[in-house]
């Protein structure tokens, strides 16, 4: 398939999703990604979300782990065996980049760290992915995605006021952090062209996750602690008003802070609102966003539903959306001719719809029909 990484080829030690997530992107580009699975079961994602296709292959077919794994190609082995990891060291010369998300300091225990690596290929790029990084008090800890979510205090500000904090029900830091090591070995080997060096790159879900924090950093910071960012449940805690508005059988979203104000204003038919001292701002509807969140939620109590109040609204360009549930979503018409809903053809498992590829480019189709491997097919 020639897609913009065509040439590029890795070598692939992840599991699960934050690792298999970078390695995607790369395999969705045009990479051969050669995917290195323990056996005899392969990698952990192999066991999730299963669906079984009886009439096609009379066995349980994972589709987390074909999500994750288009286009890869599947080598099994056996890491106790010398003879593995011989073959392992004579395909590593004839790979650009190397990608593994074990506990830190594993990879070098199974003879692949980045000096052993540098001595079969000089420029080679390895890609370290783990929660909280490679070096640091909390590096050795066991960490999953709302492990470094926590420590980010990302956790600290969802869910209500006077509630325990929530968690988001969508691998955010895993994805993400898949997509900062993407980007991390593309820059690598931009260098790499310029320079003939390789790199080794260290991407932790913990840092990808801070990165994340908006005003919420700063503003403590820079306050001297007087300001304590934390949870303030479905409306945004620095603008308003922004946040989750109730309407007849559902919510919407509505962002109608600073200029967008005015604009509501005139949706309402409030001209009064737009120039009242109490609610001239953002600072001044801060203080008192409970009586603003009850004034628009009265008003959008004379629509029918979600769609009825987004469509007015619209008119209007104030920024809204209706909250989507997830089998709303697969029947979306945006969604759908984006491709921002797949439909994949598996061999096993059949069809079935799942998210699409988020990067589209001019010269090449998105979403092309690739299929995941099966174990040690390759």
């Amino acid at each position: 398939m020639q897609h913009l990484l065509t040439g590029i080829r890795m070598l692939d030690f992840t599991r699960a999703l934050a690792g298999p997530t970078c390695t995607r992107m790369f395999a969705e580009m045009g990479a051969e990604v050669i995917k290195v699975e323990s056996a005899p079961g392969g990698e952990m994602g192999r066991s999730i979300s299963k669906s079984c296709n009886v009439s096609k292959s009379g066995s349980e077919r994972s589709l987390y782990y074909i999500q994750q794994n288009l286009n890869k190609k599947s080598l099994c082995i056996d890491f106790g065996s010398p003879a593995a990891m011989d073959l392992l060291r004579e395909l590593v010369p004839h790979c650009d980049v190397v990608v593994e998300n074990f506990r830190p300091g594993v990879i070098a225990q199974l003879g692949f760290g980045y000096e052993e690596l540098k001595r079969l290929r000089p420029d080679i790029i390895l890609c370290s992915i783990s929660a909280m990084g490679q070096r640091g008090p909390l590096a050795q800890r066991p960490g999953y995605d709302y492990i470094a979510q926590a420590y980010s205090g990302i956790t600290s500000m969802i869910g209500e006021p006077a509630q325990a904090p929530s968690i988001p029900l969508a691998a955010v830091g895993d994805i993400s952090t898949g997509v900062h090591g993407a980007f991390g070995v593309a820059a690598a080997l931009l260098h790499r062209a310029r320079t003939g060096q390789g790199q080794w790159l260290d991407i932790a879900l913990l840092d990808a996750y801070y990165h994340y924090h908006e005003v919420s950093v700063h503003q403590c910071s820079a306050s001297g602690g007087a300001i304590q960012p934390s949870r303030a449940g479905r409306q945004m805690s620095y603008v308003c008003p922004a946040g989750v508005f109730k309407v007849r059988g559902g919510y919407i979203i509505l962002m109608a802070f600073m200029h967008h104000w005015a604009d509501l204003c005139r949706a309402m038919e409030r001209p009064d609102l737009e120039q009242d001292p109490r609610y001239v701002n953002d600072t001044e509807r801060l203080a008192r966003r409970d009586e603003v969140v009850a004034i628009i939620e009265g008003w959008l109590e004379r629509f029918a539903d979600a769609n009825a109040a987004v469509a007015y609204l619209e008119s209007f360009d104030v920024p809204c959306a209706p909250v989507l549930n997830i089998a709303q979503t697969l029947k979306h018409p945006h969604l759908v001719e984006r491709g921002t809903v797949r439909t994949v053809k598996d061999r096993l498992a059949g069809e079935f719809q799942m998210p699409g590829m988020p990067i589209k480019t001019s010269g090449y189709p998105a979403n092309n029909e690739l299929q995941a491997p099966l174990l040690g097919e390759h």
